[in-house]
């Protein structure tokens, strides 16, 4: 039998590149490997479902699934995770804790992203609801950005486009806003500006919100186009598996510091940390390890207005990938 000859559209990451040089196979599989930016996969597949497999925002992803229009079904990969307190950048002249930012104007690229539901639920934390701010919506270095998929919020949470012409960055240098929450670092925060990091130590925070909850949250996920899964159904196992091989053949690399694989020094004391702190697998695949983080980031995406009903981490995978075999 030949194998499918198909479409993987993800990031340029150390955990998918050994499916990209053919290190790793998806079992039956004849993949096309694309590496694209996270925004252009993103809007591809939600707005045109142009990939057969591809990454996927896990937001955007439980807005389709809760409206029941998803075209992708998911497995449970997590090529992208991050801790976003170094997501939300403020006016440090206005803005010194979080509860100074209610009644305030915040900027965001869009308002479903899923760094800025860990975002908001990290305010949400300190007191500061969705509904406690203005959001502001635009482009971070470019005047507009629309969002990938249409929204129904609701009437309390209050989200404004920002004015003609100006970024976001530019909006925040000039005082039209107070903050920005957004993945990316904006050049405000470079340009010597009153523009910074809300919390003071990020990292610290991060690690200890780590300590008391143990969420190294989410940002996306693997889908698989749900036809190709409906008359394959071996497919999504075959996905699983050779994503987990990837990431496996990515931390040996990782470890073999004989001459390090990233441009960054201290790669045998950051790996030591990062195992002290969240154990062996501190990046996990499989449905089981990432139940707990799957419900609290479900509970802040209802609680913000994205999903329409309150979704169960089961909902968002194959049901034959929420367990996972081993040899």
């Amino acid at each position: 039998m030949s194998k499918l000859t198909l479409s993987v559209a993800t990031g340029n990451y150390d955990r998918i590149r050994p499916i990209v040089d053919g290190t790793v196979q998806i079992d039956g599989v004849d993949p096309i490997c694309l590496m694209l930016s996270p925004e252009e996969i993103f809007f591809r597949a939600f707005r045109h479902a142009e990939f057969d497999i591809c990454e996927l925002s896990l937001s955007s992803f439980a807005i389709k699934q809760s409206h029941g229009t998803n075209e992708y079904v998911g497995v449970p990969v997590f090529p992208s995770r991050a801790f976003r307190h170094t997501s939300i950048y403020v006016r440090k002249d206005r803005i010194s804790k979080p509860s100074d930012l209610k009644g305030r104007r915040i900027g965001i690229p869009e308002y479903q992203l899923t760094a800025n539901v860990w975002a908001r639920g990290i305010l949400s934390d300190h007191g500061v609801e969705p509904n406690d701010v203005v959001w502001i919506r635009g482009g971070l270095e470019q005047a507009v950005r629309p969002e990938k998929i249409s929204l129904s919020l609701p009437q309390d949470i209050r989200i404004e486009a920002g004015p003609q012409g100006k970024s976001l960055s530019q909006m925040i240098i000039d005082g039209d806003i107070d903050g920005i929450i957004t993945p990316r670092m904006p050049s405000a925060a470079r340009a010597g500006s009153q523009v910074g990091w809300l919390f003071d130590d990020p990292t610290a925070a991060a690690k200890s919100a780590y300590a008391n909850n143990g969420i190294f949250p989410i940002m996306h996920l693997v889908g698989i186009r749900k036809s190709l899964v409906e008359s394959n159904p071996w497919l999504p196992g075959a996905v699983l598996k050779a994503f987990e091989m990837a990431k496996a053949a990515a931390i040996e690399m990782l470890e073999d510091t004989s001459a390090t694989k990233v441009t960054l020094p201290f790669i045998e004391e950051q790996l030591a940390a990062a195992r002290r702190m969240m154990g062996d697998d501190y990046w996990p695949y499989g449905f089981a390890r990432n139940k707990a983080t799957l419900e609290t980031f479900l509970r802040f995406h209802h609680g913000q207005g994205l999903s329409t009903r309150k979704l169960e981490a089961e909902e968002l995978f194959c049901p034959t990938t929420l367990e996972s075999f081993s040899v």
